[in-house]
């Protein structure tokens, strides 16, 4: 909830204000006079709505205090003494705007919705450029594979045609992204992630076309989203196999038209944005499920690129495990270095979690690490089996065995579906064996709690099997 500040030295003008604020859903807290302002900034608001006149410190002097106390806080100066000479030196000290007494609460209203919405972008702004700084990095790799991989983005990143991005993951497949985007016509643009996973139906819908006001509860201003912050750039989304429906359906029009209407308006809106999507799934295998539409498949796979796990590219590894470990070193402020053994058992582990755990692997060994060479102690326990030799394994159970089965029209020949087959399998049997205790399931099989209930919900797996 907005907290909006209002500072008169009048009581009347004060509750009125008050009032109207507060029936607009927003949290309001009012002061008669300046110093008593500048306290109530200190605590943090989203907007002050001062008058020019007060005893002690006047409108100039709490707009002053407040561009210094939080310079993204925006200020409306109310003022009956209305000279050009007010309004710009109001103007000049970084007021938003200011309003002539009397005035009608609709008037304010709109000053107020304006205010908030140019805070609000200017935070988003801010925040899109400390993720792009956070998250963007070097392609690294040598081998023959990812020299593919590269050739390939440096001729699709000259088209504006919309790309599909496969792999499982942590195979880097937002890196790859943002590669595309940075050696595109297009690099001077904004380059916007959404995660399509991450976020409910309706808050999707909202995130990507923007919301008009009063389009559901809460919705005090108009938005822009993802696809207009995106213009004359690049929109990255994320798990695009877990789009739902309908807002599959708007994407489709988005792609064939390039315009949209925002939820809740009826004002058709155009864009220059160029879409770059991913995911770990097989699409294909969804369609005929209706899990994914056909058009929206064949709209988004113009060009795909396909992102190799990490098993199958160990000659990069080294360089990888470098970079990473450079990295947590600068970042840690631990000077650290790898032994020749610690590579070797990077090289020859399996990497399920690819790109993504061997960075993981590298922060914890240097957060671990006692000297200042890694050794295999600052390791994980599962990287720690004999260089090249699996993890022993205990004997499997009838539901293992009868998912890894093959050659009847009952089980499946494709390796992907024995794949998949074999991993409900063997989720299901943890789930037996622990009483459906996710946090334990999750533990004992070495993933995080949130990864296990993505794979129980991709398959099926919604407690019913244990009644």
């Amino acid at each position: 909830m907005k907290r909006i500040l209002i500072a008169d030295d009048k009581a009347s003008m004060r509750e009125m204000l008050t009032q109207a604020m507060e029936a607009k859903g927003f949290d309001v807290v009012a002061v008669p006079d300046g110093n008593a302002a500048l306290e109530q900034a200190e605590a943090g608001v989203d907007l002050v709505i001062t008058d020019l006149r007060m005893p002690g410190k006047d409108g100039v002097e709490v707009l002053s205090g407040v561009k210094r106390i939080s310079p993204e806080t925006e200020v409306i100066v109310m003022t009956a003494f209305g000279t050009v000479e007010n309004a710009v030196e109001a103007m000049r000290l970084g007021a938003f705007d200011y309003i002539l007494k009397p005035f009608s609460i609709d008037e304010l209203e709109l000053k107020v919705d304006r205010a908030l919405d140019r805070g609000r972008l200017a935070s988003e702004v801010q925040y899109l450029k400390e993720e792009d700084a956070r998250r963007a990095g070097p392609m690294i790799g040598e081998g023959e594979v990812m020299r593919a991989v590269q050739k390939l983005i440096d001729k699709v990143a000259a088209s504006a045609s919309p790309v599909l991005v496969l792999g499982e993951s942590g195979t880097g497949k937002e890196l790859v992204a943002r590669e595309i985007h940075r050696r595109s016509a297009r690099s001077g643009g904004p380059f916007v992630a959404v995660n399509c996973a991450a976020l409910s139906e309706g808050v999707l819908e909202s995130e990507l076309f923007g919301h008009e006001k009063g389009a559901f509860t809460g919705a005090m201003t108009g938005r822009k989203g993802r696809f207009e912050l995106a213009d004359g750039g690049t929109l990255f989304l994320d798990e695009i196999g877990e789009l739902p429906a309908a807002v599959q359906v708007k994407l489709l029009r988005v792609l064939q038209d390039t315009e949209f209407e925002r939820v809740g308006g009826n004002k058709t809106i155009r864009v220059d944005t160029r879409i770059v999507a991913a995911t770990h799934k097989d699409l294909k295998k969804a369609i005929p499920k209706g899990e994914f539409r056909e058009d929206l498949y064949y709209r988004l796979n113009v060009i795909s690129i396909e992102l190799p796990p990490l098993r199958d590219r160990r000659e990069d590894i080294p360089a990888l495990a470098e970079h990473f470990l450079a990295r947590y070193a600068r970042e840690l402020a631990k000077p650290a270095r790898m032994s020749a053994e610690v590579l070797d058992r990077l090289i020859h582990y399996r990497w399920p979690g690819n790109i993504r755990e061997l960075q993981n692997v590298l922060e914890r060994a240097v957060v671990l690490c006692e000297g200042e060479q890694l050794t295999v102690a600052d390791l994980p326990r599962e990287i720690l089996e004999p260089a090249g030799t699996p993890a022993p394994e205990p004997a499997p159970s009838a539901a293992l065995v009868e998912a890894t089965e093959a050659g009847s029209p009952e089980h499946p020949t494709d390796l992907t579906a024995r794949l998949d087959a074999l991993e409900k399998a063997i989720i299901l049997e943890a789930l037996q064996k622990f009483r459906w205790n996710q946090t334990k399931v999750a533990a004992a099989l070495g993933l995080k709690r949130s990864s296990l209930q993505y794979k129980m919900k991709k398959h099926g797996l919604s407690g019913e099997e244990a009644k």
